[in-house]
């Protein structure tokens, strides 16, 4: 089986997790789902600091897939300075069948995008402007940018567009 890795990145807020829960909703059975919330602060609690073994945690979860899923989907802010070795040496794995996307948005369109989300309640726009990181692009060939003027129904159908081809 040849294996198929989306990379998903993006700030706090910008529709990286309801992009990637539509994806594997459609691509049903044999899509792997791994979310750097999950894995950082469910699975190991850890901080998101330099070093944090959910960096490790991320890469082996992925390198899993291959083989074992049709499509393995790794989703997060996952900063370029922390992550981007490790998301650069996924893509080689995979023998570069990799679908590199940014969510590329202003902070005030992921301030709106962030307060139709339950997690609202969690955090606000003080939190997401300390958090903020523009441009952090991976700067990989085939690299995809998400703009404001995308709804998230033109995001899911322009990756399940690049999938098929």
């Amino acid at each position: 089986m040849e294996s198929k890795l989306i990379i998903l990145r993006g700030n706090s807020g910008s529709g990286k997790t309801t992009t990637a829960k539509s994806l594997q909703n459609n691509l049903g059975h044999g899509t792997l789902l791994v979310s750097q919330d999950v894995v950082r602060r469910d699975m190991l609690k850890v901080h998101d600091r330099d070093g944090n073994p959910s960096i490790d945690l991320i890469r082996q979860i992925a390198q899993y897939g291959k083989g074992e899923c049709e499509v393995v989907i790794v989703e997060g802010i996952l900063n370029k300075g922390r992550y981007g070795e490790m998301l650069k040496d996924l893509i080689q794995f995979y023998n570069q069948e990799a679908y590199i996307y940014y969510f590329d948005l202003s902070f005030e369109e992921t301030l709106i995008r962030h307060n139709t989300r339950a997690q609202k309640m969690e955090f606000g726009e003080n939190a997401l402007r300390a958090w903020w990181n523009s441009n952090d692009y991976l700067g990989v060939q085939g690299e995809t940018l998400f703009t404001n003027d995308m709804s998230q129904n033109d995001v899911l159908k322009q990756i399940l567009n690049q999938l098929q081809k």
